[in-house]
Parts: structure tokens; C-alpha cells; sequence
């Protein structure tokens, strides 16, 4: 992607990594000599502590721009520092909303792809919400699938209630703030649309949120209030993907609002340049 939209590229890997990076890096080095790239265009960049990560956030004339992959305590350490610009590829606490008037069994398989399909990544679900008006009908046999596929489930009280033989321990405020990457889920029963908007804008990360209802107007409020990078209606949050948006590559989903938002490829990763040519004009 460096070379696609001509930048420059620093990869700054783990330290816990060094032996990996290193391999890696002469790799890519031979592949891209081999394709005509300037041979030392790509070598290795040793170390990895955070007074590196320091003197690397401060390079201003030098570095354009920092995109950070990792937990949060790399955001923490960056925004600590940080002079020089960063999109944040942030945590992705993202939600599933069965709306009172969903298709379930189309919400129940949009349940499982998003939660179970790859759990580890930042766009699986973490929380479900359901509209009372149908958890009684969709929970119990949807809770059933969710543990047989391995997941651990958490959830309020009245999940708790509709959860049979299922177990499902009280969720903690900590659990609905909580980013698992795993198998594991936070399970919600809400009075209305807009205690689910108003959960999901408290505790979700802005990354990718999902309604399963069969009101466009329901629909439409959600997507208008839903503060998010990317928002969907009646599909999983799986496909907040530059593949699958069609933009190829990505180097991460930003969860900030500029100047990108959403997965970051090579459109993104470039700037305007206006050239105007003349023959003397002026502007009166």
C-alpha cells in the first residue's frame, strides 16, 4: 500500500517480534527488488520500546502521519506524546440490535456470522440488545446456538430469565465497555430503540453497529443516530472490510470523523494537490 500511493512506509513491529520482523523484512526487500524496486528501498528498522515510539510521534517536517495498530495502551502512549498527526484504528465494541420488528431467524444469522464467523477481529459483535417485544421468542433458542457455538455469554437480568439451561452470568458494567476478541458476549434486553442508540453510543467504540428490523423508518433512525463509522441494517458487522467494501487493502478502520472514517486504503492514504496553470490571469 506504501508503494501504491507513494509514501513512504515506517513498520514499526514488536519487539516481542524482532526475530519474525526480520525475516519479514528481507522477504519483502527481495519480492520487491525482484519487481523493480530500488534495491535498500526496504530494510529493517531495529528496537521497539516506547522512548523509540516517542522520538518516531515527534519527527514533525519527517513524519506525516502515525497509524497505530494495537491495544489501547499504544493509543494512550501515542496521544501522550504524539506532534505529529495519527489516525487512531481503534477498538471495535461493536453491536447487534434485534428491533421489535425484525425477521429473527434472519437476525439470529446475522447474530452468529458476526459473533462467531472470526471473533478475534475489531468488526465481530460484542453486545446484543433485544427489543422485549421479542426476546422471549428469539433469546432462548438463540442463546442455546450462541453457547453450543462455544460462546461465553454475559447479560442482565431479564436475559438471565429467558436464558433456561444456558448459563449466562450478570454482566458487569465492565462487560458492556469490553472489546473480548474472542468468544464471548454481552446480552441485553431493551425497552425501546432509543435505550439501544443511547447503549451503543455510550459503550461502543463508534466502529461497526447493526439493526435487524423490518421498519425503514426504524432503520432510518438508527442509522441517523447510531454514531459510527459504519453502520448497517439487516447485515453483519463482519463486512467493515476494504475487501469488502471493494477498496482492496486496508491498513485499519478509523473510528475518527477526519478526514477519513471507516476502513483506510489507498484512497486514504493520499492527499490533493492542486497545479493551476496560467497565462497571466489575475483576479479582478
Amino acid at each position: 500500500m506504501g508503494l501504491k500511493s507513494g509514501n513512504g512506509v515506517v513498520l514499526r513491529g514488536s519487539s516481542s517480534a524482532s526475530h519474525s520482523n526480520a525475516v519479514l523484512a528481507a522477504i519483502a526487500a527481495e519480492a520487491a527488488a525482484g519487481a523493480g524496486v530500488p534495491e535498500g528501498a526496504i530494510g529493517l528498522v531495529s528496537g521497539g520500546g516506547r522512548e523509540e515510539l516517542t522520538e518516531l510521534a515527534t519527527q514533525d517536517g519527517v513524519v506525516d502521519l502515525i497509524f497505530p495498530r494495537g491495544g489501547e495502551g499504544l493509543k494512550a502512549a501515542l496521544k501522550a506524546v504524539a506532534t505529529v498527526p495519527v489516525i487512531y484504528a481503534a477498538s471495535g465494541n461493536c453491536h447487534v440490535y434485534v428491533d421489535a420488528s425484525a425477521d429473527l431467524d434472519a437476525a439470529e444469522a446475522i447474530i452468529l456470522n458476526a459473533k462467531v464467523q472470526r471473533p478475534g477481529v475489531c468488526n465481530a459483535a460484542e453486545t446484543l440488545l433485544v427489543h422485549r417485544d421479542v426476546a422471549a421468542e428469539l433469546l432462548p433458542r438463540l442463546l442455546a446456538n450462541l453457547s453450543v457455538a462455544g460462546v461465553e455469554l454475559v447479560g442482565d437480568g431479564r436475559t438471565q430469565d429467558l436464558a433456561g439451561s444456558v448459563p449466562v452470568e450478570e454482566a458487569s458494567e465492565e462487560d458492556w465497555d469490553t472489546e473480548y476478541h474472542g468468544l464471548k458476549m454481552a446480552v441485553g434486553v431493551v425497552d425501546s430503540l432509543g435505550e439501544a442508540i443511547d447503549h451503543i453510543n455510550r459503550h461502543g467504540t463508534g466502529h461497526s453497529d447493526a439493526i435487524v428490523t423490518r421498519s425503514q423508518e426504524v432503520g432510518d433512525e438508527f442509522t441517523d443516530a447510531v454514531d459510527s463509522a459504519a453502520v448497517y441494517v439487516n447485515a453483519s458487522t463482519r463486512f467493515t472490510d476494504g475487501y469488502e467494501f471493494g477498496m482492496g487493502a486496508e491498513i485499519g478502520n478509523s473510528t475518527q470523523k477526519l478526514h477519513a472514517r471507516g476502513p483506510i486504503g489507498l484512497r486514504e492514504l493520499t492527499t490533493t494537490k492542486y497545479v493551476v496553470h496560467g497565462s497571466g490571469q489575475i483576479r479582478e
